[in-house]
């Protein structure tokens, strides 16, 4: 993916990241919890949010399918 440097530092929020991924809410803290997925930013007492650049910085590093 190719962004401009804004939209890159974005926060983004859950249900970005849920839609980003493809991944469950309890699959995100799972791996969150493991240390396989950047960790959500606390932004007050009761919403956190996740860095743009991070989500799709891990999104990248996966490994894709096979090719047949």
């Amino acid at each position: 993916m190719t962004t401009d440097a804004n939209s890159s530092d974005r926060m983004i929020k859950l249900p970005e990241v849920i839609s980003m991924t493809g991944l469950s809410r309890s699959s995100i803290y799972l791996l969150i919890k493991k240390g396989n997925f950047p960790p959500q930013i606390k932004l007050s007492t009761r919403s956190s949010g996740w860095l743009w650049r991070e989500i799709n910085s891990w999104l990248e590093s996966r490994p894709r399918g096979s090719k047949h």
